[in-house]
């Protein structure tokens, strides 16, 4: 039985697939054919978003939310979805925050609480990050993560952050 899976998307870095948009649009495309036959694949807004905690002089990135059914299990889509940053060209030894031409982080996998060091779900920042809150909230807002009381649009309203507000880029994408 499939699961519904939230996925956040981010992009500062052009590549040989384009521009930052290009890139979230080539990761959901590859994650799309991860998807159970026949389900909706949901997608936020796209927003801009100033670099959070980056080396200085970090471009500015995109970031969005997608939700899409899943048959396997959490490791079997971190496995994948590594895969697919490191197709995409993102660099296998990472520095913290740095710039990069892909990043797709697993927020939420159904009902699953999970956590082990290389995966924990959901994911631990996911409700302290306006850049992850907002566009989750376009497509979920009355979700309520697993552990939690509270609705993502709750999370979004208390938000108590020194992020600037996000700018829209794309509605539909």
């Amino acid at each position: 039985m499939a699961t519904r899976v939230g996925i956040a998307l981010g992009s500062n870095l052009a590549s040989p697939l384009g521009n930052p948009l290009s890139n979230i649009k080539a990761a959901r495309d590859f994650l799309e054919k991860l998807t159970s036959d026949g389900t909706e694949l949901k997608q936020a807004h796209v927003y801009q978003s100033e670099p959070l905690d980056c080396p200085e002089d970090s471009p500015v990135f995109l970031n969005t939310v997608i939700e899409l059914s899943y048959d396997g299990t959490p490791a079997e889509l971190l496995q994948q979805t590594q895969a697919i940053e490191r197709q995409m060209g993102r660099d296998v030894i990472r520095e913290k925050n740095a710039p990069r031409i892909i990043d797709i982080d697993i927020l939420y996998f159904g009902t699953t609480s999970h956590h082990e060091a290389s995966l924990s779900l959901p994911h631990p920042e996911m409700t302290r990050r306006r850049f992850v809150l907002q566009p989750l909230a376009d497509i979920r807002p009355k979700l309520i993560l697993p552990g939690d009381d509270i609705t993502i649009a709750d999370h979004l309203q208390h938000l108590d952050s020194a992020e600037p507000p996000l700018s829209l880029i794309q509605a539909s994408w």
